[in-house]
């Protein structure tokens, strides 16, 4: 297959101008959005931190926007009715047998690889160190892919679409995910609010891109300076891909990082004077964290008291089979199961293709457009459960379970048209390279250069390393 994302691999450095791109009222749907608590309603159901911004009235200014690779792109025309309308009613059909015979598979696969390698990879069958280590450590990376697997499945139960009950909807995702430690309440709130504002830069939860002026001020660099610097070396870009998959889900949850840094509109008053990062008092631990609601208060304590009993059994465990049986059976799959969490969330949200927008030009349905499908072959479709291959409709309706979601995914790319994104070159090897090609070529985002009115509310990734369509030039006087 053939990416809609029509990457123009050749280095792109022209600005090109044409006829204005129309755009409609595509704006955020009462189907997806009632008022309602965070607490008691799916994913797709919960409430923004504030009304969705209703965007100008009047055209696109006479500008052709071009993606980073330097393809035109137009807005979305469509709407969220337009996109219900086209699924099938039975994709939206979900069933509890279903969904817990996927988690009995995946808790089984999980047990029997561990009994498995337990019972046979022993000294006496395997007396060569070398050999038994490196079999350890395909153990570490099939677990890695079961206990993602499992992952997936708390996250459709975050969504509510693993079942029709919300009892064991909740049940079973607040089991599958603490054993992860991940803690599920907690999470779901904060996910609920990515879902509401995706692609929205001051409301979006996950994977926020930077603006030029923030990429600059993070560095101690003054904003002219980025004309004259070179391009990132391989070496800085692998050190920050390495970084963010191996820090970037714990530092999430610690400290808000990837997250939106506007914690003073949060409607309650309890963001002001917090930030992102170390003691900023943003986290997903903390009742009185930025990220809720004094209502919430009881589920964040109910997430971090599950985790504190899995913590305390995992410390047993150490105590009583050793640190290094630790690592081995539950630590290192653990942080593979972090490092493909990120990597499938980075890569649904960055891409040289994809646009951020302004409060005044976001909606929710330009938002959810924003995304990207990919292809990860048996382990994305059978272990993972389909997340990287359907991300773009579980933006529109997540509540649709996994298993319906392909015919619901075909049945809206007729609606989308031209606006769907997806790159499925080279497959699952397509995949893992993505992450190097994103990491190098979304360094910021920043509207066109010299676009004006609604034009400059559509924020596009640029980079200092050369690559598409080159970052606008800052004035001097600009950089202070």
């Amino acid at each position: 297959m053939t990416s809609t994302a029509l990457p123009a691999e050749a280095v792109l450095r022209r600005l090109a101008t044409a006829d204005s791109t129309p755009t409609s009222s595509a704006n955020i749907s009462p189907l997806d959005s009632p008022r309602s608590s965070p607490s008691s309603t799916s994913l797709s159901s919960l409430a923004s931190e504030d009304a969705p911004t209703q965007p100008p009235k009047q055209s696109l200014e006479k500008k052709q926007l071009l993606d980073t690779y330097g393809n035109p792109f137009e807005v979305p025309d469509f709407t969220i009715s337009d996109i219900h309308k086209a699924i099938p009613k039975h994709c939206f059909q979900r069933s509890a047998a279903t969904g817990l015979y996927y988690v009995a598979r995946d808790i089984a696969s999980l047990a029997a690889t561990f009994y498995l390698f337990n019972r046979f990879l022993t000294s006496e069958n395997v007396p060569s160190t070398p050999v038994r280590a490196g079999l350890w450590f395909v153990y570490t990376v099939v677990q890695g892919l079961f206990g993602t697997g499992l992952w997936v499945l708390a996250h459709e139960c975050g969504h509510q679409s693993f079942s029709t009950s919300k009892i064991l909807n909740d049940t079973v995702g607040y089991i599958c995910h603490t054993v992860l430690l991940v803690p599920y309440f907690s999470w779901k709130i904060s996910h609920g609010k990515h879902h509401k504002a995706t692609g929205h830069m001051e409301r979006d939860m996950v994977f926020v891109p930077a603006t030029k002026e923030q990429y600059c001020t993070r560095r101690g660099w003054l904003l002219h300076q980025l004309d004259e610097l070179t391009e990132e070396t391989p070496i800085a870009t692998a050190y920050h891909l390495i970084s963010q998959q191996l820090f970037g889900w714990p530092m999430y949850l610690i400290t808000n990082v990837t997250g939106h840094n506007k914690h003073a509109v949060q409607r309650e008053g309890r963001g002001v004077g917090k930030h992102n990062g170390f003691g900023g008092g943003v986290n997903h631990f903390d009742p009185a964290s930025p990220l809720y609601e004094a209502k919430d208060a009881k589920l964040i304590f109910l997430s971090d008291l599950g985790l504190l009993a899995v913590g305390s059994i995992l410390f047993w465990v150490g105590r009583t089979y050793g640190l290094s049986n630790l690592f081995v059976w539950y630590i290192a799959p653990y942080l593979w199961v972090n490092h493909w969490l990120v990597a499938i969330t980075f890569l649904q949200h960055t891409d040289p293709s994809l646009p951020h927008y302004t409060p005044e030009m976001w909606t929710y349905t330009r938002g959810a457009a924003a995304t990207i499908d990919r292809e990860f072959g048996f382990i994305g479709r059978q272990l993972f459960h389909g997340i990287i291959e359907t991300h773009v409709l579980h933006h529109y309706v997540s509540t649709i379970p996994f298993y319906n979601a392909d015919e619901a995914s075909e049945a809206i790319k007729k609606v989308m048209g031209r606006h769907y994104r997806s790159d499925t070159k080279e497959g699952s090897l397509g995949f893992l390279k993505s992450l190097w090609k994103s990491m190098r070529w979304c360094g910021w985002v920043e509207p066109m250069e010299g676009a004006t009115g609604e034009a400059a509310g559509v924020l596009f990734f640029r980079n200092r390393n050369g690559l598409g369509v080159s970052p606008s030039k800052t004035p001097k006087s600009a950089a202070s």
